[in-house]
C-alpha cells in the first residue's frame, strides 16, 4: 500500500486581513492643519495592493523628504503591516 502524501492543516482560513506584508501601489503626502497656531501634521497615506488595504503614518518633514526619494528611486516597495515597516526594493540571493 502506498502512503498519501500528508497535508498542512491551516488553523485559520487565509483572509485579506492575516496578510501582513503588502506591496505598495501608490502613495500621498499631505498636510493636516491642527488647532489655530499650533504646528500642521505631515502623514504620508499608503495604498498598499491596488487598494486592498490602506495606511496612514504621521512622518516628520526631514523623513518625508528621505522617504520621498526612496518611494520614488525604487520599482518595488513593500509594508509590513505589522511592524510598521517599509521595505525599498528586492535583491536576488546570490
Amino acid at each position: 500500500m502506498s502512503e498519501q502524501p500528508s497535508t498542512t492543516e491551516v488553523s485559520q482560513p487565509v483572509t485579506d486581513d492575516s496578510v501582513r506584508v503588502r506591496q505598495v501601489s501608490h502613495y500621498q503626502f499631505s498636510w493636516v492643519a491642527q488647532e489655530s497656531g499650533a504646528p500642521g501634521v505631515l502623514t504620508l497615506q499608503l495604498v498598499l495592493d491596488q487598494g486592498a488595504w490602506e495606511e496612514v503614518v504621521m512622518v516628520h518633514v526631514q523623513d518625508a523628504k528621505v522617504l520621498r526619494n526612496l518611494l520614488a528611486a525604487h520599482d518595488t516597495v513593500h509594508f509590513d503591516v505589522g511592524r510598521r515597516v517599509l521595505m525599498f526594493g528586492t535583491a536576488p540571493v546570490a
